[in-house]
């Protein structure tokens, strides 16, 4: 017996007002990833300016982290009971509020709490914008619309750096936060251009899947950033909430393939192949293409030996060669196969990387430039129609879900790949004496991003041939694979 997947439908839009839906949408998601690459930065000058240990000013960020990641789940569900856009305007009214309470912090302790507020808001923009995004384009303009937001995320680390060093040389660091205030008004300001998709009372939370799932999550993000600590994955802080996180996650896949009403996030979305295959090359892209936004930064400032704002400086050509991609080179590669789009912005990113194992401790300025050019452009090919394979495989009602279940492989998966090779960089600082042992460490840091990034090479030749056949071999599957909620 065969169940057929509808393909993906919904009120679609014209396209002037779609391209105000994006810019709307797009306010949000860019404060978001902006504010968290600023204040990552500044972990070092805050704990100076609140007498702090680095370990206790770094929940400045974990709390952050947690409470964002936290609330992905359920945005999905609240979405479809309160309407997407009554949502994502509370979203964006939490993380205003949370931006003008941080800046007002008085003591650490309430920065902390402050920004757990932020996490909160924040956490729920990326998934809703995917999902409204996603609902008002169609298949046929999926991949157009993702530019809105693809972009934003390879730009946001790159000018959040240079912003962030601006901040904390020219000004106070209550501006990391108040910067946020005029984007998040416009945002509101304009919420009345997206749709207005009413919602349904009758949509009962999965109350289950809430108590294993956001757990899971949470204690999985959370052994995640202690992993990034001096003992690496061997601590107890770090191991214990992994093994927790990865107990309650295997409870909840258990619960929603065996549920017949409809789960928090339905897991079989992802034994499909293009939204599965979408979701494995993300997660693996934290351990080569996210990995590269840690490197860079302590190669130019603890090897190097260059500022905040330098270093700023130094990374624009990573988001120049996106921005280059997405304005010039998308549409020549649109009418590409998607494998070897996929695979060529992959081997461009490693490509972009060899410069940096055979680095000196001075000079080569112009060649490591270079290859930062090319990792940005890598950036943009691989990341670009890997989103548009996994939400333009979603039908309409489908999306919420799949929006919150990409959402939870790229927020924990980015920063555990991160976590993996900072334990590999400092298990080779610990014995480095001298800057050339240091600078060997570094090395072999840049080589196992370069060697993991093979792992996605290879994964991205199993994409389909094109994205009509995406739709195509997604929609009909077996029910005895889908389990209960099919029948």
């Amino acid at each position: 017996m065969t169940t057929t997947i509808p393909a993906p439908t919904g009120a679609l839009v014209p396209q002037r007002r779609l391209n105000l839906i994006s810019v709307v949408l797009v306010l949000g998601v860019f404060t978001t990833l902006l504010d968290a690459t600023i204040v990552n930065i500044a972990i070092d000058h805050l704990h100076t300016v609140f007498n702090a240990s680095v370990a206790r000013t770094q929940w400045v960020a974990t709390a952050y982290l947690l409470l964002y990641v936290a609330v992905i789940p359920v945005s999905g569900w609240a979405s479809e009971r309160f309407g997407a856009r009554n949502v994502w305007a509370f979203a964006v009214a939490a993380f205003l509020v949370g931006s003008a309470l941080c800046a007002s912090a008085s003591s650490l302790p309430m920065l902390i709490a402050f920004r757990a507020l932020q996490g909160t808001g924040g956490g729920m923009l990326i998934p809703l914008s995917f999902s409204m995004l996603t609902r008002a384009a169609g298949p046929e303009r999926i991949g157009k619309a993702m530019i809105a937001i693809a972009l934003p995320a390879q730009l946001a680390p790159v000018l959040g750096s240079v912003l962030g060093g601006l901040i904390l040389q020219y000004w106070s660091w209550q501006w990391m936060f108040l910067v946020n205030v005029p984007v998040c008004i416009a945002a509101l300001t304009l919420v009345r251009f997206l749709p207005a998709v009413p919602g349904r009372p009758g949509d009962r939370l999965d109350v289950l899947g809430l108590i294993l799932l956001t757990p899971g999550v949470i204690a999985l993000a959370y052994g995640v950033s202690e992993a990034a600590g001096a003992n690496g994955f061997a601590a107890v802080s770090a191991w214990l909430p992994l093994l927790i996180g990865t107990v309650l996650i295997a409870a909840f896949v258990r619960h929603s393939l065996a549920s017949r009403r409809k789960p928090l996030i339905d897991v079989r979305l992802f034994a499909r192949r293009s939204f599965g295959l979408s979701s494995i090359i993300t997660f693996m892209a934290g351990f080569s293409t996210y990995a590269l936004t840690l490197l860079l930064p302590l190669f130019y400032q603890q090897l190097r030996g260059e500022s905040v704002l330098t270093t700023g400086l130094l990374l624009i050509p990573q988001g120049a060669g996106t921005t280059l991609f997405f304005l010039l080179a998308r549409p020549l590669v649109a009418k590409l196969d998607g494998r070897l789009v996929v695979a060529g912005g992959i081997a461009l990113t490693m490509i972009g990387i060899l410069p940096f194992t055979f680095a000196d401790l001075h000079g080569g300025e112009l060649l490591l430039l270079a290859g930062q050019l090319l990792q940005g452009i890598g950036f943009g090919a691989a990341t670009y129609p890997v989103m548009t394979l996994a939400f333009g495989s979603l039908s309409h009602e489908e999306t919420p879900s799949g929006s919150a279940a990409f959402s939870v492989v790229q927020r924990v998966g980015a920063p555990f790949g991160v976590a993996v090779i900072a334990v590999i960089l400092q298990n080779h600082l610990k014995t480095a004496h001298t800057p050339s042992q240091v600078l060997s460490g570094f090395a072999d840091a840049f080589w196992w991003t370069f060697g993991l990034g093979t792992i996605p090479l290879a994964l991205a030749f199993l994409i389909p041939r094109k994205h009509n056949q995406v739709r195509k071999e997604d929609t009909v599957l077996d029910a005895n694979e889908l389990g209960p909620a099919a029948e």
